[in-house]
């Protein structure tokens, strides 16, 4: 057993990371938990990676992006279309958005056209088709000189906004200048297929410059990936827009999956999928390259501790071989609980810690997600270094962490979790859910209809609405909210009387 440190010290000498990818970008190569949906992204196997929110979808995005070079050597171009951190691109969509889906999926093609462009100048691809996309991208204004990706888009959204309302949406292109009298063309690039006469003049459909681009890339043995997050940012409190700006992402994706030198890689929550898709979108079926994220405790014990050895304070203390341990599952299993006690709260039907810590940092999907975990992490070790500082006892057996420390931690997380994800993203609910603080935990559809002073009729439209985002889980004949909520309102454990519901035994 070493002696060099003491349990306060390798606590303050240790971190467990930040609660999202994007407050971490430069450390996440050392806690990645390299599952095999990461696997199956950075192979190319996958165009569409759905996840709940904090699941893990931006770490994905974020190490693709950072492995830029390895795809490189890969002949994959890594092209972000959405600032990884900061303002989002997106944002001027909100302000002006596209008047309809034909407006959208031409928005799409035209921007995704134009970063394939600007790949081309930026790794100096050189043929006939790469000129020909450049020039056409060039002479119709898309490729601004100073280039960000806010000012590609707003070039993209003004010059799809400006040519659909012009005549080239009814005679393909075609006008006469009023001062010449001379024919002419109101855009090199056609949004739809242009009329003979618009194409002898130069003009050229979407379609084709995306089709040129594709055998530019396909010639020099290249594949450009596409790579859209944070879109949950980018139309935030606007869900029209949103499920509108997404479902056209789609059908360009079904639309243009023969360029398979051309692929978009999207990040997208979960919910906000099922919100697209809640009301009819039968292109769905036809989306294959698909997986969803999700992680099973033997994940979350990796993340874990892979966490704590990437701290050397923690190696030392406990005197491991970081790659011994996490070679192996049972290894890993036997660091977890030096680390920790075994229960949380002591019993024979009490959970073992891992399950505590899941079940405590997941919702009512049941769905364990990193990003609470590992708040939880950090929460839990500046509770323990506070009592150690003190003066309380030292946990025994060289643990680092003791049973109270982690209650004590939960009150932090759940708020944050609360004001911070679930008021953020579901501002609508929040006076329903207000009407619970301390409250009990379980409710029947009576007493909450009571507590809303609303009808049993609209109570159980919001009751829906709360199971869906997380908040309420079905138990028995009522509604709970899990325990990741509970500190945050003051709950108190157990369910509410009632004379017509059945209350279940175990709350």
């Amino acid at each position: 057993m070493s002696t060099q440190l003491t349990a306060i010290e390798v606590l303050r000498q240790s971190t467990f990371g930040q609660r999202t990818a994007e407050e971490e970008l430069e450390h996440l190569s050392r806690y990645f938990v390299e599952t095999e949906h990461w696997r199956r992204v950075f192979d190319g196997a996958v165009d569409i990676v759905y996840g709940p929110k904090g699941s893990g979808k931006s770490a994905i995005y974020s190490l693709v992006v950072k492995n830029e070079s390895v795809l490189f050597d890969r002949n994959i171009l890594a092209i972000p279309g959405e600032n990884p951190q900061g303002a989002v691109a997106f944002q001027s969509l909100r302000d002006d958005p596209p008047r309809d889906e034909f407006e959208f999926i031409s928005l799409w093609k035209v921007y995704i056209l134009t970063l394939c462009g600007k790949a081309f100048k930026d790794y100096d691809l050189r043929s006939e088709n790469c000129q020909k996309v450049v020039d056409a991208l060039e002479q119709a204004d898309l490729l601004p000189k100073s280039f960000t990706l806010s000012k590609a888009l707003k070039y993209a959204l003004d010059y799809v906004k400006n040519l659909g309302r012009r005549v080239e949406s009814v005679e393909g292109g075609l006008n006469v200048d009023p001062a010449t009298m001379i024919p002419g063309v109101t855009g090199k690039i056609s949004l739809r297929e242009p009329s003979a006469a618009a194409a002898k003049l130069g003009a050229v459909s979407i379609d084709e410059l995306l089709q040129t681009a594709n055998s530019a890339l396909r010639e020099q043995n290249l594949t450009v990936w596409i790579l859209l997050d944070r879109l949950d940012v980018a139309f935030s409190n606007m869900p029209e827009l949103e499920a509108s700006a997404l479902r056209a992402l789609f059908k360009y994706y079904l639309d243009t999956k023969q360029l398979s030198s051309i692929r978009p890689k999207i990040f997208l929550r979960t919910d906000i999928w099922r919100d697209i898709v809640k009301n009819g979108f039968r292109e769905a079926s036809h989306l294959e390259r698909t997986l969803t994220i999700t992680w099973r405790s033997e994940d979350i014990l990796n993340l874990v501790v892979k966490r704590l050895l990437s701290n050397s304070a923690i190696v030392q203390y406990y005197e491991v071989d970081k790659d011994a341990v996490l070679a192996r599952a049972d290894k890993q299993i036997d660091l977890f609980y030096r680390v920790s006690p075994r229960q949380v709260d002591s019993g024979p039907n009490k959970p073992d810690t891992l399950k505590w810590l899941i079940t405590r940092t997941s919702d009512a999907s049941k769905a364990a997600a990193p990003r609470e975990l590992i708040h939880m992490l950090n929460e839990l070790r500046n509770e323990q270094i506070k009592k150690l500082e003190r003066g309380d006892k030292v946990p025994p057996e060289q643990q680092l962490f003791e049973q109270t420390s982690f209650k004590d931690a939960l009150p932090m997380v759940s708020q944050t979790r609360l004001e911070q994800t679930f008021y953020a993203e579901y501002a609508r609910l929040k006076p329903y859910v207000e009407k619970l603080r301390e409250k009990r935990a379980t409710q029947s559809l009576q007493s909450l209809s009571e507590l809303w002073d609303i009808s049993e009729a609209e109570t159980s439209t919001i009751v829906a609405d709360l199971e869906e985002a997380g908040f309420l889980e079905k138990f028995g004949k009522m509604w709970r909210v899990p325990f990741l909520y509970r500190s945050a309102l003051d709950l108190v454990q157990g369910a509410v009387e009632s004379q017509d519901e059945e209350v279940p035994t175990s709350v």
